[in-house]
């Protein structure tokens, strides 16, 4: 049965503004109470004003506290927390030096960013949840999405292992360092370290795939291991991972190596491909010959012949659930021509690696959330400095508006300033909480001395682009386009079908598209600051082989591996010039 459509309100009722505010400023006080004593909440220097504040205090029961947090507490980034983070990684590990560092106990894993610009990833301990009332994670929600058949290509691979140790010496817990939902996942389906040997040869209920596939590192193997299971079974009835990338790479993975495919569901062989040997013996114990199997999918065909083409692999496909608002929103269409009419296509939610932060408002609009976290977020408004006197709370905001979000989270984080922009819609009327939209990245923008172009404005001009007569753009990324004097925007896209006959007045769209967002660009252009946007056209798959060259030359663990929608270094421009096929 379908749920009711939710509508945002314009503004908020005095009793759903009272609800908001006592929701908020509880979990507050519980994350404060627990963090304050902590190594770093009694010696980071920037708690100092706060801990005068408070010093006598019941900060879990003292509303006074409140006011002190908001008086005291100053805003932060990640240079903050990184000498503390750091002892994780010195020698030897000792507990009575690591435990209750940023929050009580020890973490259960500390997560490292997917540094998609090229910058040295973050790491983030991961703690265990404390709040009864803290909402499901990410991995959670994927977990109890439903029943029935899956294919998680979730990643379950380690950076490392470091062993903490007690005061005799002996190793007393092992703290995995991996991405993101890797350890989201172990953590739910409460997978330690110490037992992986159990589980590699294991399918997990519900699963489609040994335990032991999520530990290929490699982008291109993964999947196509991933893809060679799932064709296997009919009964498939979800696809769950992080990006929707995965889900297009997978499809042309299968594509190209389609009779490869349909040979090893015919005889029960694992194929011959790189990379799998650590886990080939556990995955060929799970795999059968399956004849009749093969000769349905030849009788099909493979994946790009056909529309629809999925829901004839998997009768009963009904979900796709992935990561596909913002950029990943171009790829929508792509993967639509594949899976039919008929298949939801569901956004996890909205976060980051320090946080989860939203849940989607209604399952099928993939670009509006609704706030639900169980750690305590503020707000700064984009137009006003960013600074501590200028933030809002969740009750303060105003439709239409753009904020940064600031978190203050359970693993330790104190107004941590998170680098994205989100534009709030609205208020859900079931509980008050913000209603808001994901705008972009804020440190992923290109900058001029006239104007800064946000992954918002580069996205509309993506979507005025994609036309029939046009082009239909599937990926995209940008450069600041030097060829020439003056400088101007520099666009690389990978199209589906042909160049359409009217490709010579997309430079001319683009630059009105820009022109929308901010009129600034017109005075540029008129005063010879900037010309008409560049449009490249890079051969088919190029994206697709984008993530497994990065993959291969950064040692990105699989599930992080983003094509950046502005590409900074010098390496990634000239891998991608290499590829164009066509300029418009």
């Amino acid at each position: 049965m379908s749920l009711p459509t939710v509508y945002p309100l314009s503004a908020l009722s005095p009793e759903l503004k009272a609800a908001l505010r006592e929701r908020t400023e509880h979990c507050l006080r519980d994350i404060v109470g627990a963090n304050i004593t902590t190594i770093y909440g009694i010696s980071a220097p920037s708690l100092s004003l706060f801990r005068q504040a408070i010093a006598g205090k019941d900060v879990k029961e003292d509303p006074t506290g409140i006011i002190d947090f908001r008086q005291a507490v100053p805003l932060t980034d990640y240079g903050r927390y990184s000498p503390f983070i750091a002892k994780f990684f010195c020698h030897p590990r000792k507990l009575s030096e690591l435990e209750n560092l940023l929050a009580p106990g020890l973490p259960n894993y500390i997560a490292k960013s997917s540094s998609t610009t090229g910058n040295k990833p973050k790491l983030l301990p991961k703690y265990p949840r404390r709040w009864s009332a803290t909402p499901s994670s990410f991995a959670k929600r994927l977990h109890l999405a439903s029943s029935g058949k899956a294919v998680h290509m979730f990643s379950l691979a380690l950076r490392d292992v470091l062993d903490i140790v007690g005061e005799d010496g002996e190793v007393v817990k092992k703290i995995p360092v991996c991405i993101g939902s890797c350890g989201g996942t172990r953590t739910v389906e409460n997978w330690p370290v110490e037992t992986d040997s159990t589980r590699m040869g294991t399918t997990m209920p519900g699963y489609v795939s040994p335990w032991a596939t999520g530990l290929i590192t490699h982008h291109q193997s993964f999947l196509l291991i991933h893809a060679l299971f799932a064709l296997s079974d009919p009964t498939v009835e979800r696809f769950l991972m992080t990006f929707i990338t995965f889900f297009v790479d997978l499809i042309r993975y299968v594509h190209e190596n389609w009779d490869l495919l349909i040979t090893s569901v015919r005889d029960g062989t694992i194929p011959d491909i790189g990379h799998i040997e650590h886990v080939r013996t556990y995955l060929q114990a799970n795999f059968r010959a399956n004849p009749e199997r093969a000769e349905e999918l030849q009788n099909i065909g493979p994946p790009l012949d056909r529309p629809g083409w999925a829901q004839r692999v998997w009768p009963n496909l009904k979900t796709v659930v992935c990561v596909c608002s913002g950029m990943f929103a171009t790829l929508i269409p792509k993967a639509r021509s594949v899976l039919g009419p008929n298949v939801l296509i569901q956004n996890i939610g909205y976060g980051c690696t320090e946080c989860s932060i939203g849940r989607m408002l209604n399952i099928g609009d993939t670009e509006t959330f609704v706030l639900e976290t169980g750690d305590h977020i503020e707000f700064l408004d984009t137009s006003r400095a960013l600074v501590q006197e200028n933030i809002l709370q969740a009750w303060d905001l105003e439709p239409g508006k753009y904020y940064q979000p600031v978190a203050t989270t359970e693993d330790g984080l104190w107004r941590y300033v998170v680098d994205d922009v989100i534009q709030v819609t609205g208020f859900d009327p079931r509980n008050g909480s913000p209603v808001f939209k994901f705008y972009g990245r804020k440190n992923l923008a290109i900058r001029f001395s006239f104007a800064e172009i946000t992954e918002a404005h580069l996205v509309s001009v993506i979507r005025a682009l994609s036309t029939e007569d046009i082009a239909e753009v599937q990926e995209f990324t940008t450069v600041v386009d030097l060829r020439e004097l003056p400088q101007t925007v520099g666009f690389f896209i990978e199209i589906i079908g042909d160049i359409g006959p009217g490709a010579t007045a997309a430079r001319q769209k683009a630059f009105e598209a820009l022109v929308r967002a901010n009129e600034e660009h017109q005075r540029a252009f008129d005063a010879g600051q900037i010309r008409l946007p560049t449009i490249r056209v890079v051969k088919p798959g190029t994206f697709a082989e984008y993530r497994l060259w990065r993959g291969e030359s950064t040692n990105a663990g699989v599930g992080q591996i983003k094509v950046p929608i502005v590409l900074s270094k010098e390496d990634q421009q000239e891998w991608i010039v290499e590829r164009v096929i066509a300029e418009l």
